[in-house]
């Protein structure tokens, strides 16, 4: 019973207060695509595919393929939380833009709730324990247009052109804690991507305008509850996520005429605050990251990152740098992408590393 009210407050709690302003709506940090997580999410410079409809609407334009859609599959935390993403994206008005829609659930499911376990009488009643989800989704509507029109190659396929392309995200964001409280949010991302021969530079503003989660709670629920841990019930609100900018810039290369190489370099804003990283300050802290991509023919894949550097001071006192080191691998057939990362979304001293498994198709001829 114990452990049951110690999981619950775990997962309430810190949504229950007026402006959680850091680290809000973090499940939209995470992340998508095994490629992007095998190169420490650098990839808002390079990302071609439907996944730019999450790290870069601007790069749905330079998509090879006028179709795809993506899946994903990832647990934490011994399995404790599960983490869902699809994604579609296809060009339109004669390959002029390109729209896309991307769904995400982050949720920890079947969590006992004894809330209702002692009856009216003191009596202890196990058939009165039931169970809940703490689940967050987010839908993002991307679209995205370019200043000069691709070609084709002698086989047909598409040769995304050099020069600018932009996009813009909505995101429409609901958060449930069971039949204890809920929230829905609004925001918008912006993105540019402008390629120059072999460089590509980006530039993405996340939650731009910033974004706003209303909270309502269900005070019903939660006074029994709330009263017996001597707690207030928490009251409507507002929970705040500031804008977060991203600097990318990547560079392409062949290696003969089998081996290609693509390698970028990130630079996370943040503007909430002081942050554990490597350049921790206020109002504004830089959390750079550094991805590196191999293929063979754009058959097989090998990936590799760092990032999630921070800073730790040892019981002697002295200053240390972190760093969490991902990798990746993924291989083609025909139209079909099978891709999968070894990561972290914790600490980089937590060490728990996570498997990640992503699928992407090229419908499109």
């Amino acid at each position: 019973m114990r452990l049951t009210f110690y999981l619950f407050f775990l997962f309430f709690i810190p949504l229950a207060g007026f402006a959680q302003q850091k680290y809000s709506n973090e499940f939209l940090s995470i992340g998508v695509g095994s490629q992007a997580f095998g190169m420490s999410q650098s990839v808002v410079a390079s990302v071609n595919d439907v996944t730019a409809g999450y790290w870069n609407p601007a790069g749905l334009m330079r998509m090879e393929n006028p179709t795809q859609a993506s899946l994903m599959h990832s647990e934490y935390f011994a399995g404790l939380a599960k983490y869902d993403y699809a994604g579609f994206a296809t060009a339109v008005a004669d390959h002029t833009a390109v729209v896309g829609a991307s769904i995400i659930r982050f949720a920890v499911d079947d969590i006992p709730d004894t809330s209702e376990l002692i009856d009216a009488d003191g009596n202890i009643n196990y058939d009165r324990v039931k169970s809940f989800s703490s689940a967050d989704y987010a839908l993002i509507l991307s679209y995205a247009r370019r200043k000069k029109n691709n070609r084709k190659d002698s086989t047909g396929s598409i040769i995304p052109a050099n020069g600018l392309t932009y996009g813009a995200n909505a995101k429409i964001i609901h958060r449930k804690v069971g039949q204890y409280g809920k929230s829905f949010g609004f925001g918008i991302d912006i993105g540019l991507q402008y390629k120059l021969g072999k460089w590509g530079f980006a530039a993405v503003g996340r939650d731009i305008t910033t974004t706003f989660n209303s909270w309502s709670y269900n005070a019903d629920k939660l006074s029994t509850v709330y009263t017996t841990t001597g707690n207030d019930i928490p009251e409507s609100s507002t929970e705040i996520t500031y804008p977060r900018i991203i600097l990318g810039t990547s560079y392409s290369s062949n290696i003969g005429k089998n081996i290609g190489l693509t390698g970028e370099v990130d630079l996370n804003f943040t503007t909430d605050g002081k942050r554990n990283v490597l350049v921790s300050a206020k109002p504004v802290s830089i959390d750079p990251t550094v991805g590196l991509e191999v293929n063979f023919k754009k058959i097989a894949y090998l990936r590799g990152g760092i990032g999630n550097i921070q800073q730790s001071i040892d019981f002697e006192g002295r200053k240390n740098y972190m760093y969490q080191p991902n990798m990746g691998v993924g291989v083609r057939i025909n139209n079909v992408y099978i891709d999968y990362a070894l990561t972290n979304v914790g600490k980089a001293s937590d060490a728990l590393y996570s498997n990640v498994f992503s699928l992407k198709l090229d419908l499109g001829k």
